[in-house]
């Protein structure tokens, strides 16, 4: 199953300025066990590699300073300095979705409706943010290259994600959003990721 999706972030404060084309792409092995009662019923479970980037507004320019000694996490603005043209902040998982199906047509999959509600767990694998093309405060390009951060100091490292999709054949639609935040409590406020997006799957 292979799923991509726009992402952004609920409770995100004023002063986490996302703007961009954020994303997420989700790749999954899934077997399916379909109900002796009723084969248009089952339970689906998998496992897989969940990726999320969001982007960070960089005409008012901001950063997330996901390597500083605070106790929380730091989104400072870089109006009127150096700054990078693009910025994001990229979260990786290892995800074990489960998932119960029902299939109008389960002897013709490739073109039956199906729809799905579950759970996604997952293990954060890696928080880094990347900047690319150093730019002046008047937009000259100072370095073309790219800078990478990596800490996974200030994120929860579990995760806890309801799902429900809608599928027709091998294509459909999903949304998801974490029931969980992914900054730590201690670290800031309450962020609740989310994704809408398109689905491929033969199940």
């Amino acid at each position: 199953m292979f799923e991509l999706a726009y992402d952004n972030w609920a409770g995100a404060t004023d002063s986490m300025s996302i703007k961009g084309a954020n994303h997420s792409e989700n790749f999954y092995f899934m077997y399916a066990w379909p109900f002796k009662s009723d084969a248009r019923l089952s339970v689906a479970a998998g496992i897989g590699i969940g990726s999320s980037n969001i982007y960070f507004n960089q005409v008012q320019p901001q950063v997330v300073n996901i390597n500083n000694s605070n106790q929380t996490l730091a989104f400072p603005s870089e109006a009127g300095n150096n700054h990078f043209k693009r910025f994001k902040l990229t979260t990786n998982y290892l995800e074990f979705p489960v998932e119960l199906r029902f299939a109008a047509d389960p002897e013709h999959m490739d073109h039956s409706w199906k729809f799905s509600v579950g759970t996604k767990i997952g293990l954060l694998l890696a928080a880094y943010t990347k900047g690319k093309t150093l730019l002046s405060p008047q937009g000259a390009v100072i370095g073309n290259y790219t800078e990478k951060e990596s800490s996974k100091a200030f994120f929860n490292t579990f995760e806890l994600t309801p799902v429900i999709r809608v599928s027709k054949g091998i294509f459909g639609v999903f949304g998801q959003i974490h029931a969980n935040s992914l900054i730590k409590a201690s670290a800031g406020p309450t962020i609740l990721p989310w994704s809408a997006g398109i689905v491929i799957s033969g199940l």
